[in-house]
């Protein structure tokens, strides 16, 4: 039960081991493929020549944390807006779970509880919140009471609708489908009204 990308190994890796290049991968999956979100957090982790940390990343030098975003391959296709999204989201780490991005889940009452805290960090609405308790739940092991009903359609067994459902090449196949189909759907929608 884990998350695996065509990506390097040792990104997966990464992924499977800390909880902060999970959620990074999570704060990054905007506007590029999946894939080059979720490996960006052991490509910065490279760059910085030691593990990914909360506390480092919040206080960093925002200059120095864009140029690490921004060398070639740039991390993001929006290094500067992304670099000071990763240090929001690590600054709310530290003053609320003591760095410990793990602590946004572990000690959660219930899925509700689960979907509020991922909502309330910076960059994460509705659909961002929901796909990520998803993630958590299908392939990390995070499941805390009406977990499902919290992540709404992304909960559903069986469904292949996000970065959540991905566990081989046709499971990634399958919801590049679903995502085309929904951007189809959009766009006839948007050009009938």
């Amino acid at each position: 039960m884990t998350l695996v990308l065509p990506i390097d190994p040792e990104a997966n890796r990464l992924l499977e081991s800390s909880p902060l290049a999970r959620l990074l991968g999570m704060v990054l999956d905007q506007q590029v493929p999946m894939e080059k979100a979720f490996s960006s957090p052991y490509v910065l982790a490279q760059r910085l020549g030691h593990e990914l940390d909360a506390a480092e990343l919040a206080g960093y030098d925002p200059e120095a944390l864009i140029a690490l975003f921004a060398t070639p391959p740039a991390l993001h296709r929006f290094p500067k807006a992304m670099a000071a999204r990763v240090q929001e989201v690590c600054q709310v780490l530290v003053d609320r779970y003591d760095g410990d991005a793990a602590r946004l889940w572990t000690d959660v009452a219930d899925g509700a509880e689960l979907f509020r805290r991922v909502a309330e960090l910076p960059g994460f609405g509705k659909q961002k919140a929901q796909i990520f308790v998803a993630l958590l739940g299908k392939r990390f092991g995070v499941t805390p009471q009406d977990w499902r009903e919290a992540a709404g359609g992304y909960g559903d067994p069986g469904a292949y609708r996000s970065v959540a459902d991905v566990t081989d090449t046709d499971s990634l196949r399958r919801v590049r489908e679903y995502k085309q189909q929904m951007k189809a759907a959009t766009k006839a929608k948007a050009t009938d009204g």
